[in-house]
């Protein structure tokens, strides 16, 4: 399985790949750089990587997933409930690709600001 390595503010996480082909995309476009978005428990930023939504790309996704939003095209992390949330789970806005998982508390996110540098790279 590989592993990523994401950066931002004074928070180091890492997190695992499914073999999916939306994550050999987000693979091959390392490394990220951007600035981040926060919408309700969630952080996202742009990437350049142009992808359809895969035959199981959903809205309702898990605490921890790392997803690939298509109508971005935006890398998101969830942590927590959204804006279109029902209840405490985390819910995209339109269905996403989700591509792996943060290793360890994804909830390290909720201390992250808007317009934060995020970075996205690769673990040997």
């Amino acid at each position: 399985m590989k592993k990523i390595k994401i950066s931002v503010e004074n928070l180091s996480v890492e997190a695992e790949l499914l073999d999916t082909p939306t994550a050999k995309k987000i693979l091959e476009a390392l490394p990220l750089e951007s600035s981040v978005k926060v919408w309700g428990d969630e952080i996202y930023f742009d990437v350049p990587v142009s992808l359809d939504p895969e035959p199981d790309a959903r809205a309702e996704v898990d605490v921890g997933d790392l997803a690939y939003w298509p109508a971005g095209p935006a890398f998101c992390i969830f942590f927590g409930p959204t804006p279109v949330s029902v209840g405490n789970e985390p819910r995209a806005y339109s269905p996403v690709n989700v591509f792996g998982k943060v290793v360890g508390d994804p909830k390290q996110f909720k201390s992250i600001t808007g317009h934060a540098t995020i970075r996205v790279t690769w673990i040997d």
